[in-house]
């Protein structure tokens, strides 16, 4: 049976760790990000984090029901940090490539975070507020419900497989990284004409563009294919009216 999680008002009346530190969830989730960062998810486990901490590992049991439930605070912190200081502009296809932007920008800031949240649904406040935003976006824009939800789904589902596919390749080691990259121009770019012409004509091309993200051009033929979704929609409207 899981332990009950002690309510936040409780938790700050009691004592400071060894060193002085009082502990929150949101240190605990810094911590774990640093720990992440520094050693992948192998290195994140409740020992190791108490003695970051400098705390008794069963403390955080007091924060959290386990480390599945740290793992879900984890991802909640990075959509918190995607859409800090955010503010609508009424712009719907300008707003929604900023959050995108912004969504995909702080998963792969934290790579080893990003591998280990992106295909998790945390239920938290600021995954809700995330979702929230962008279907607000979409319905004050003029889609219908159904096409909101439909491009809700593509829009955060293409976001999130993105930064987890670009977090992947960053949080690889670097040689491995380096060796991936470096394959475009050491192979790609040296196969003749004869047998791979498509590839030999696009190869210098291909070397510059593939070792960067595709997200933003993806992005982009969303919200395109979006945009020309609703212009059809009013000019049906205008035509019946």
């Amino acid at each position: 049976m899981p332990k009950p999680v002690v309510p936040e008002e409780k938790r700050r009346r009691r004592r400071p760790t060894k060193s002085g530190t009082v502990l929150s969830e949101r240190l605990i989730v810094e911590t774990a990000l640093r720990m992440l960062r520094e050693h992948g998810s192998a290195g994140l486990t409740a020992r190791r984090l108490g003695l970051a901490l400098d705390a008794d590992p069963s403390t955080l049991y007091r924060y959290f029901r386990g480390m599945d439930e740290l793992t879900l605070a984890i991802g909640d912190a990075l959509m918190g940090q995607a859409l800090q200081g955010w503010k609508p502009t009424g712009e719907w296809r300008d707003d929604l490539r900023v959050v995108g932007l912004r969504i995909h920008a702080a998963y792969v800031a934290h790579p080893q975070a990003a591998v280990l949240t992106t295909s998790r649904v945390t239920g938290r406040a600021n995954e809700l507020a995330a979702d929230e935003t962008v279907l607000d976006v979409l319905r004050t824009a003029g889609f219908p419900l159904p096409d909101t939800v439909r491009i809700y789904h593509a829009f955060i589902d293409q976001t999130l497989a993105f930064a987890a596919l670009d977090a992947a390749s960053l949080a690889l080691p670097s040689a491995a990284l380096r060796a991936d990259e470096d394959m475009w121009r050491s192979t790609y770019a040296r196969l003749p004409r004869a047998t791979h012409p498509r590839i030999a004509e696009a190869a210098p091309l291909l070397a510059a563009r593939m070792v960067n993200s595709a997200y933003p051009t993806v992005l982009e033929m969303l919200l395109d294919s979006a945009a020309a979704q609703l212009a059809a929609q009013e000019r049906t409207r205008g035509a019946r009216g």
